[in-house]
């Protein structure tokens, strides 16, 4: 590798032991969300970074973590990493031990389903990074087997996800416990509403780090739909698998259908896995490596796959049912053609579907093509209108408000709306109230 590409990276101010770890690591250049993430993570400032998935987040916060805890004394943890998923979870760690030995930088994981444990084991052995999923970190908080009084920089990872799954209420503890005086790098795919009142919590004059639109698909993914009737998925998706015969990742909306469409392709002959939360860690995390070791042709999968699924030439996506938040179809899709490569999502809607595929088609400012022979079904008007709330005109009562889940204000002075009024005041232990069991 010629020295010009090494000195992007080093450019950055990256130094040169990382940076040889990062061309052993296939690290070719810097993408455009590291390129603007890293120099001022590295000269601790506060970052707000959003691209679309699959363009190397996870090395835009590792890299500059590394770095500045490199030199540090040695406490532990002096840096936290927050992720919604297992999987995430598990696939930055993997970044972490590949680029951490470079400098001495070494972290643990913790995550629900995992051995408790062996987890508290982990932590005596004074890691500098810890990655986690809020719901595991809030049990060790309780049982005070982690303590953030060193702590330096935190990461939120894939915030917008987080907030979807129901964790602000654990975010709002997590964060109270954190020392006033951090660094804190929030990464998001999307940025949603609610993401302003987290990140107006959690950050202090972010640099904003932001490479493409909210909610952009990948330029390599063509994406097309078929409209079809509910009884018909199966027959179509067995079809579409017939015609290819690489690596394809299925979509759906509950962990039964997961199920019951991985046992239908496994009775034809097909390599098949089954991934969702219903799972014991270890058929999830087994299920994950055969998929990326071409054990399994096709994954059926949740939304748990949704993020950090980093899995390389992932031919085709197919939404078997299209899902429940529409910020969703972008990282669904954003599955394949992750690094400027190619592939192809196919998602099947019903007439029950149209209003969320026109949801869908409104996040991205276009509409979504149909599939060669596909046609969309007559639909009336009705069906399509979204209802308007009453009482903005006078002619009724607003019906009640949904529960939306609220962040501090920002000053760590004030409560959190929504917050539980005995929640506890900020403090140096780390310890907050007993959280009930997660499992993501």
């Amino acid at each position: 590798m010629s020295s010009t590409v090494l000195s992007q990276f080093s450019a950055l101010g990256v130094s040169d032991s990382l940076v040889q770890a990062l061309e052993k690591g296939g690290f070719v250049e810097p993408t455009p969300i590291q390129q603007q993430a890293i120099p001022p993570a590295l000269a601790g400032k506060d970052v707000l970074g959003c691209a679309q998935t699959g363009t190397g987040k996870t090395a835009a916060f590792v890299i500059p973590m590394i770095e500045r805890l490199a030199d540090g004394p040695k406490s532990a943890p002096r840096g936290l990493i927050l992720a919604p998923t297992r999987e995430l979870a598990f696939q930055i760690q993997a970044t972490l031990t590949k680029f951490g030995r470079a400098r001495g930088i070494f972290g643990t994981t913790v995550v629900g389903g995992d051995d408790m444990q062996a987890q508290i084991r982990g932590l005596r052995q004074r890691p500098d990074i810890l990655v986690a999923t809020p719901g595991r970190l809030l049990d060790h908080m309780w049982q005070g087997t982690v303590n953030f009084t060193k702590l330096q920089i935190v990461v939120l990872d894939e915030a917008d996800r987080m907030l979807d799954m129901g964790f602000a209420p654990q975010l709002n503890q997590i964060i109270e416990a954190l020392p006033l005086v951090r660094q804190t790098l929030l990464f998001s795919a999307t940025m949603p509403d609610n993401l302003g009142d987290l990140a107006r919590m959690s950050l202090k004059d972010p640099v904003k780090a932001l490479v493409s639109k909210s909610a952009t698909p990948a330029e390599g993914v063509t994406h097309t739909i078929h409209h079809t009737v509910s009884s018909d998925k199966t027959p179509l998706l067995i079809s579409l698998l017939k015609e290819n015969k690489e690596s394809v990742l299925v979509f759906t909306r509950t962990k039964h259908r997961a199920d019951r469409i991985g046992e239908t392709l496994e009775k034809i002959g097909h390599r098949v896995a089954v991934m969702h939360a219903g799972r014991r860690l270890t058929q999830r995390r087994n299920a994950l490596e055969g998929f990326r070791r071409g054990r399994f042709q096709i994954l059926v999968a949740t939304d748990i796959a949704a993020r950090g699924l980093d899995v390389d030439n992932i031919r085709h996506v197919i939404n078997y049912d299209l899902p429940n938040v529409p910020e969703d179809y972008v990282h669904r899709i954003g599955r394949t053609a992750r690094m400027k490569a190619t592939g192809g999502a196919t998602s099947f809607v019903t007439e029950e579907d149209i209003r969320s595929l026109r949801a869908i088609e409104r996040l991205l400012g276009k509409p979504v093509p149909c599939a060669p022979g596909s046609r969309p079904p007559a639909v009336s008007h009705a069906a399509t209108r979204t209802p308007r709330p009453q009482g903005a005109n006078g002619n009724g009562p607003r019906g009640p408000r949904p529960n939306r889940p609220g962040f501090g204000n920002g000053n760590g002075n004030g409560p959190s709306v929504g917050a539980r009024p005995d929640r506890p005041r900020r403090n140096q232990s780390g310890r907050g109230p007993r959280p009930s069991s997660y499992t993501f």
